[in-house]
């Protein structure tokens, strides 16, 4: 199937900027009245900031000119007080707005985990894991400004221009008219920087996720990087990495970097055409010192938020892009759904069959590659099941279709005469249980690890799952018990040991259905016959597919399935397929010879 790795950009659906915009803002909607509040907080601050130049254009006009000092201090007192307000109004704002996007970032990241662990095996096997973890970490904290700075700067300052806007006009048309002239020119300058950026920025998330998912995999691997003293070589590949990390950073700052030097050129600009105007062409007595110094202040009240807004929307362009790769994983449909209308699956006995079943990997795409083609066997319960046959043969696959992790395309799964597809797929795992040759241990005590199969499950429960495996007495002898903590991925334990802690929790959810992925293949020899009396008692009366390249250790099947050419070569008894002396027979003797 088409793979991603680190040395390759991600591909994603274009989406406009315009509806992703609205889709973050959405989840702002979700705390309205906190957002109102904030929004009514403000209000009365940017209320108070357009006052301000109206209090100095009186304190300049009337009061100093007129020598009144009583209602020069009067109106420096109210000054003063609004003032204190509005830094009041302001903290309150900046902690509310914290508190509402820290809640909106926990509610994105819930989401997009929740919505990842639906997806199917297909999604993880398309990309590493690093470029997943790069999306539910650095993008979604990526949002935080844009989702804070959308009610903090976005609205207010935006009121705060079209009321400066409203104000100057009201006080003189043409002064205003001349500290705007270059406000066209402005526009021009966010079009362009704004047609090009975003681009630039989708470039460097793309390269960052290569970063991280070549970091997790050479971090996941440094056993084998030591092992084969491939230092030099992991180096060589980071320096690439980063390198080109870094310039595509550089260059999509490049043009970002824009926005400042382009505000502050319209900014100088049209104060100095206001001063002209205003002095040199209008003059005094129609333009007053008072009013000059008013506009001088609304000048720079219009030019700080539009620098504000221009810095606000750098950061959508830059941080859209993080965005864009969220809600792509969000609108991923999983390949393997629930249709309408299933039905629980009841407690089964265990039949399984397979009828007329053909499946491909990546149908319809240069990959395809058809591995099973119409399939037919039924496995009546309590039945073990041998799978053997070459690497790729499909053995894997005829387990996972069993478990559902895959659709097939053409036939019918069915569990106890129910149609896998018309069944929950919960209700289904529910009862089944999977053991696999690479089973993941989690940091935690061995107890939480045993316990995943089954959270419910009593403490003899336990013990019987684990003594079942033979794995009670190794534990017993750690330092405590089935209290003693395991670091990530078992470290500390041998590879039996994780081996056995998997099997008994696989162990403990006592499946009607049993799955064992060449389970044993890391346990030694001595510890497998002690494993394999444990299997035989808690397979009894189960329904179990047992995949192993170790022909020795299926002796005990009930039937043996040679998988080959898309199908079962040849099946029966081990002691019926040495006697037909075909491909079984082959395999046994070549291992066999091996062996001596």
């Amino acid at each position: 199937m088409a793979v991603n790795s680190y040395k390759e950009d991600e591909q994603m659906n274009n989406v406009g900027k315009g509806r992703i915009i609205v889709r973050l803002m959405g989840y702002l909607f979700r705390y309205l009245g906190p957002v109102i509040g904030v929004l009514a907080c403000m209000g009365i601050a940017v209320a108070i900031k357009l006052v301000n130049p109206l209090l100095i254009e009186d304190a300049i006009d009337v009061y100093i000119a007129n020598k009144d000092l009583r209602g020069l201090l009067i109106l420096g007192l109210i000054a003063l007080g609004i003032n204190i307000l509005y830094i009041i109004l302001v903290k309150l704002r900046m902690y509310a707005m914290s508190v509402i996007s820290n809640k909106i970032l926990l509610k994105i990241r819930q989401e997009l985990y929740e919505h990842i662990q639906k997806l199917s095996f297909s999604f993880f096997d398309s990309r590493p894991t690093g470029k997943i973890l790069a999306r539910i970490i650095g993008d979604v904290n990526s949002l935080k400004e844009v989702l804070t700075n959308t009610v903090t700067t976005l609205i207010p300052d935006f009121v705060t221009v079209v009321g400066v806007v409203i104000i100057m006009f009201c006080k003189d048309w043409r002064l205003t008219l001349a500290a705007l002239c270059t406000l066209p020119l402005m526009v021009l300058a966010i079009f362009f920087i704004q047609s090009t950026g975003h681009k630039r920025w989708q470039v460097f998330r793309k390269k960052s996720s290569n970063l991280n998912a070549y970091v997790h995999e050479d971090i996941a691997g440094m056993n084998v990087v030591q092992s084969f003293s491939a230092e030099d070589e992991t180096r060589e590949v980071f320096e690439k990495l980063a390198d080109e990390h870094g310039k595509s950073f550089i260059h999509a700052c490049a043009r970002s970097d824009m926005f400042g030097p382009a505000v502050d050129f319209c900014w100088g600009f049209g104060a100095m055409m206001l001063y002209l105007v205003g002095v040199k062409y209008i003059g005094a007595p129609r333009v007053s010192v008072g009013l000059l110094v008013a506009f001088g202040t609304y000048i720079n009240m219009f030019w700080n938020p539009i620098m504000n807004l221009s810095n606000f929307y750098n950061q959508v362009i830059t941080n859209l892009s993080a965005a864009e790769r969220i809600f792509d994983i969000m609108d991923t449909e999983p390949d393997i759904r629930d249709a309408e209308n299933v039905r629980e699956l009841p407690e089964v006995e265990g039949r399984v069959t397979f009828s007329h079943v053909s499946f491909t990997y990546d149908e319809g795409t240069e990959n395809e590659k058809q591995v099973l083609r119409d399939v037919n066997f039924e496995i009546e319960p309590g039945e073990t099941i041998a799978l053997v046959g070459p690497t790729g043969a499909g053995k894997t696959t005829i387990v996972n279709l069993i478990s559902r992790f895959y659709d097939i395309q053409k036939g019918k799964i069915l569990v106890d005469g129910y149609d896998l597809k018309a069944v929950s797929i919960e209700s289904l795992r529910r009862q089944m249980g999977v053991m696999t040759q690479d089973n993941f241990i989690f940091s935690g005590t061995i107890r939480e690890n045993i316990l995943y199969g089954k959270p419910d499950a009593t403490e003899e429960e336990m013990i019987t799952a684990a003594k079942a495996v033979n794995a009670h007495d190794f534990i017993m002898k750690m330092e405590k018990g089935y209290d003693t903590k395991l670091q990530e991925r078992g470290g500390g334990l041998s590879i039996g040991q994780r081996q056995l802690i998997a099997f008994a929790r696989t162990m403990i959810s006592m499946p009607k259905i049993l799955i064992l992925d060449e389970a044993t293949s890391s346990i030694d020899t001595h510890t497998e016959v002690l494993v394999q009396r444990g299997i035989e008692a808690l397979l009894k009366g189960r329904t179990s597919f047992v995949i192993a390249h170790r022909l020795s250790t299926i002796q005990n099947a009930d039937r043996i399935f040679v998988i080959g050419d898309g199908g079962i070569m040849e099946q029966g008894t081990p002691a019926e397929l040495m006697e037909k002396k075909g491909a079984y027979y082959n395999l046994y003797m070549a291992q066999f010879a091996e062996i001596a």
